[in-house]
């Protein structure tokens, strides 16, 4: 497997009519692998996983899989609130041929950092696939400390990287300084910050969009090439930041690719479209000419 660095695209799922619509989902993939993005992210935040069923999941990352043909890696989503459905859902990524799993603090239930370990642990004692910690509190209401990673960086071979969408600068700067598990960010407007500290890339929004011009700055840092990342992360950042701060994440960057005619304009509840007042936002910032000029 190819190394888990660089532009990560978080792929939407497109719904039409209330199902997965493979149809479309085919063009985002070919889109983003023609852009030359370094791996993509079924069935995450993004790809609205809580509302997916089993059977869904498993179609999803089975399309994406055979789609990319090994050309890049493909990093299933298979987090969820318990720790016996994580496992099942790893077990079945794995049989759909996902290179590697995306597994995110259970959710709702506001584990202690013991039951976080326990619960890690657990999933990467059940499956060999590398596994990518995904530290999100803002949407999780718990917090994996750099205590804990770093515990379970040690404790087991196969989990290789953090997705770090603390929101915290600082906070990736400690985990840094007190471990050596790799750093992805996932947090699109600070993906230069956190590169520059040492993380090795982004699990990105953003890039489902414009994934060539993600695939510049990523690729800019990891070639040590400042001056041209730090001009593209001041070309990228006001859509960056409108797409994770004008709505709940999917709805933003789903809205923009429908305004496209990439993908339906449909979520499935409780995500719901967004109000006139914020789409007419959205519209202005993706008919701009700065924003003409990213998608070239």
């Amino acid at each position: 497997m190819k190394p888990l660095q660089g532009t990560l695209t978080a792929l939407i799922t497109p719904f039409r009519d209330g199902k997965v619509d493979l149809a479309s989902l085919e063009t985002l993939v070919q889109r983003q692998l023609e852009a030359g993005v370094d791996g993509l992210v079924p069935c995450g935040t993004t790809g609205e996983a809580p509302t997916l069923s089993t059977a869904e999941q498993q179609e999803i990352v089975s399309c994406v899989v055979r789609l990319t043909r090994g050309r890049v890696p493909v990093l299933a989503g298979a987090g969820t609130n318990a720790t016996a459905g994580t496992i099942e859902l790893a077990r079945l990524s794995a049989d759909c041929g996902a290179d590697a799993l995306l597994v995110v603090t259970p959710y709702y239930n506001k584990p202690s950092q013991e039951g976080l370990f326990r619960h890690f642990s657990a999933v990467a004692e059940a499956s060999e696939l590398p596994i990518v910690l995904y530290n999100i509190p803002g949407r999780c209401g718990v917090e994996i400390s750099s205590e804990t990673i770093k515990r379970l960086f040690e404790a087991h071979e196969n989990i290789v990287a953090v997705k770090h969408a603390t929101g915290s600068v600082a906070g990736a700067a400690d985990l840094m300084a007190s471990c050596d598990i790799s750093v992805i960010s996932g947090d699109d407007p600070v993906t230069l910050p956190l590169m520059s500290l040492g993380a090795v890339g982004v699990i990105s929004v953003l890039s489902n969009l414009v994934p060539q011009a993600v695939k510049r700055l990523t690729q800019a840092v990891l070639d040590k090439d400042l001056a041209t990342a730090q001009a593209a992360q001041r070309e990228l950042y006001p859509l960056a930041k409108a797409l994770l701060s004008l709505e709940t994440n999917p709805i933003p960057i789903k809205t923009a690719l429908a305004m496209k005619g990439l993908c339906a304009e449909e979520f499935r509840l409780p995500l719901c479209p967004m109000g006139a007042e914020k789409r007419g936002i959205l519209k202005a910032l993706l008919d701009s000419n700065a924003t003409s000029r990213l998608c070239m």
